[in-house]
């Protein structure tokens, strides 16, 4: 059995160890709220643009912008992986990339070619090291996301795609769907999905009058939808980054909560022990004179 200042100095380590995870618990927390908020602030934004751009689709059949067009036999996609800078963060991050690698090896037993944007310098890492093409990156984003810093490296897939290089492109991230549970997801960025695109558009059809044509607003309509979902997508995995990280911190706080009950256990018994020896030999020594 371990002697008493050995158990102490554990205690003492434990302890400090509480202080730091609560303190990034509380620091997480405060995060988390203003995350959540800006990941909200978008979300109407994402919805309203959705709404014009599948009013525009119905209302103009005759063009269809590149984004629109689905390409039959696909021979190499790209995708955009967002994940964290830090860790500490429990398995929010793993369990996007595990994500992706299954989705890696189905294109691969389909014969379909990968590449890979990262976005967030756990993602990239972790590319690097199973050996997948990372043509483009980003990393240090912060806890504000600015939208120049990240179109980039999108950029990259989005001229292939629009060259005939890349034949689809993907967004993996993590959505926030409550302070206690996070979504690893990979959805598909362009083509875009009819489906996704005329979603809420109502029974009604609408119709536009167009400066200087139709093909330019939509065009530009088109870029400014994707750059929203690029966007919405890095606010989610913020969001769901300070959560998960909180709930992480507040696990590590109680687990060492425990660690210390039971160190304080062992100490009181090692403690007990270690009287009831002296008094033994107290008495045995007072028994032989």
């Amino acid at each position: 059995m371990a002697g008493g200042k050995e158990i102490r100095d554990k205690i003492k380590s434990v302890e400090s160890t509480r202080k730091i995870t609560k303190a990034m618990e509380m620091v997480a927390t405060s995060k988390m709220r203003k995350a959540q908020d800006r990941m909200r602030t978008a979300r109407p934004y994402s919805r309203k643009i959705r709404n014009i751009t599948g009013h525009l689709a119905d209302a103009n059949p005759e063009y269809s912008h590149p984004f629109m067009l689905k390409r039959q036999d696909p021979q190499r996609v790209g995708l955009v992986v967002i994940t964290t800078d830090k860790g500490l963060c429990g398995a929010m991050n793993t369990n996007i990339l595990r994500a992706v690698t299954h989705s890696m090896r189905d294109f691969d037993a389909a014969g379909i070619q990968s590449e890979v944007v990262a976005i967030g310098g756990r993602g990239l890492a972790f590319m690097n090291r199973i050996g997948a093409r990372v043509v483009a990156q980003a990393v240090q984003l912060g806890d504000i996301p600015h939208l120049e810093s990240m179109l980039g490296p999108i950029k990259v897939l989005l001229d292939a795609y629009l060259a005939g290089d890349t034949d689809a492109i993907y967004l993996c991230y993590t959505r926030f769907v409550n302070s206690m549970s996070q979504e690893a997801v990979i959805e598909q960025l362009v083509p875009l999905a009819p489906d996704k695109v005329r979603a809420d558009r109502g029974t009604h059809s609408w119709d536009y009058l167009y400066e200087p044509d139709a093909q330019v607003v939509i065009d530009e309509l088109l870029v400014r939808y994707v750059e929203a979902l690029i966007y919405q997508a890095v606010a989610e995995n913020i969001a769901s980054e300070h959560s998960a990280r909180r709930m992480a911190m507040k696990a590590a706080s109680d687990n060492a909560g425990s660690v210390i009950d039971d160190l304080k256990l062992v100490y009181n018994k090692t403690r007990q022990a270690a009287i009831t020896k002296e008094l033994s030999e107290i008495v045995s020594g007072a028994a032989a004179v």
